[in-house]
């Protein structure tokens, strides 16, 4: 009974997908100790959530920029040399990372033009990777692949801000950098172990990644008003629900933590990971989930709920004698579990919808949304919460995420009835 329950680990079968999930379970613990280490150091520098906010800016341009052109990219060339050539440019930025703290240089412009450029390697890599799913798998195997892939990505998202967040008072921002260097070189490894994976097939006439690609792109998608709608829940979701701008301040003012890191930042940093962790190590349900638009629905409605009630617990924080750390950090890993859950649907909706000439430049968008947003919400919320403080901004954010989610379901139907096949 209880195995109906846990991780669909089917996926595993295939030799190629087995390898890159190994190599990502190291690769992501090192890609989170910088992603922890950016704003820590840049909140050190400056003692301004306004700053770290500024990561948004510097991540979202590179990454719609990037992302839409990777996917076109995907579309066109050999999906395995482009993997090659995007994880050396982001073994190449992570290396860069280390030498300007190595150095002492201390220039949070220097630190936004690295985390940019880092971000234009990763915006090609990550639907490049994802495009070439179903050339290593049947399609009903995809569910639980995407399910396994977010574990991944949210056990290396608790060990890295767990193991940063708390290390960088002792050991400082350069040994973080280097470790994620180093582990990157795990999934270098396995791409260049994958076959050669021209979209459509080695017969297929070559394609031009211009302009013209992309549109081609967005006129497809004009088309699917389900895919449409599955990327209008996530923006709403992430721009105005995503408060992780704030944790350095939050982790500071609020649960008494030093400005640089941190036992709390750790634990704000990595408290939706361990959610999602926890939700994919028991999403064996998914694969049954016919409904999967409104799960999708669901999933959004808890995710804006939790980030309600991080608001009131960080308003109360200094005000009671419960707890709230524990809380907040409770509440962050339920908001957690459901994200998940809805990134395994919505992932799971576009790569069945998409042929294998178009996926490559829907997964460009899908990464654009899934990434952009919460690059959008940092600047957001960095604004919000220089004017009105940490406590309203969170909590206004949930509000807004629950009742714009609730508009997008009465106003797009068909998404909350889509069903999925089998």
């Amino acid at each position: 009974m209880t195995r109906r329950f846990l991780a669909d680990t089917t996926p595993l079968k295939h030799p190629h997908f087995r390898r890159l999930w190994w190599a990502n379970i190291v690769t992501v613990i090192g890609a989170q100790l910088t992603v922890v280490a950016v704003p820590a150091q840049i909140y050190q520098l400056t003692g301004s959530s306004a700053y770290v906010g500024l990561t948004g800016v510097f991540g979202l341009v590179p990454l719609v920029i990037f992302g839409l052109w990777g996917g076109a990219l995907a579309d066109a060339i050999d999906r395995r040399i482009l993997l090659i050539i995007t994880t050396c440019g982001l073994i190449g930025t992570s290396a860069m990372f280390y030498v300007q703290s190595a150095m002492g240089l201390g220039n949070v412009w220097i630190i936004l033009a690295l985390f940019a450029l880092q971000q234009a390697f990763f915006a090609i890599n990550q639907p490049t990777r994802t495009a070439i799913l179903p050339k290593l798998m049947p399609n009903k195997d995809l569910p639980a692949a995407a399910s396994l892939n977010m574990t991944v990505m949210q056990a290396g998202a608790i060990a890295g801000p767990l193991v940063g967040g708390a290390m960088i008072p002792l050991l400082g921002y350069s040994l973080l950098y280097l470790i994620d260097t180093i582990f990157l070189f795990a999934t270098l490894w396995a791409v260049v172990r994958l076959p050669s994976l021209h979209p459509g097939g080695a017969d297929r006439k070559p394609q031009r990644a211009g302009l013209r690609s992309v549109i081609e792109g967005f006129v497809f998608l004009r088309g699917q008003p389900v895919l449409m709608a599955s990327f209008l829940v996530d923006l709403i979701a992430m721009v105005f629900g995503m408060p992780r701008a704030l944790f350095p301040q939050m982790a500071h003012e609020s649960f008494g933590g030093p400005e640089g890191g941190g036992f709390a930042f750790a634990l704000l940093f990595s408290a939706i990971a361990l959610g999602a962790l926890a939700g994919g190590i028991f999403s064996g349900w998914v694969s049954r989930i016919h409904r999967q638009g409104l799960a999708v629905i669901i999933c959004v409605i808890i995710w804006g709920v939790a980030i309600i009630g991080v608001g009131i617990c960080v308003a109360f924080a200094n005000n009671t004698a419960l707890p709230m750390l524990p809380i907040t950090v409770g509440l962050l890993m339920i908001g957690g579990a459901a994200d998940m859950a809805s990134s395994a649907f919505r992932q799971s909706i576009l790569l069945s919808a998409a042929s294998d000439e178009m996926r490559g430049r829907l997964q460009g968008v899908f990464i654009v949304v899934v990434a952009g947003g919460p690059r959008i919400a940092d600047v957001l919320h960095g604004a919000v919460a220089a004017s009105v403080g940490t406590a309203v901004a969170t909590a206004g954010g949930g509000v807004l995420v629950v009742v714009g989610t609730v508009i997008a379901a009465l106003a797009i139907p068909s998404f909350v009835r889509y069903r999925i096949t089998r």
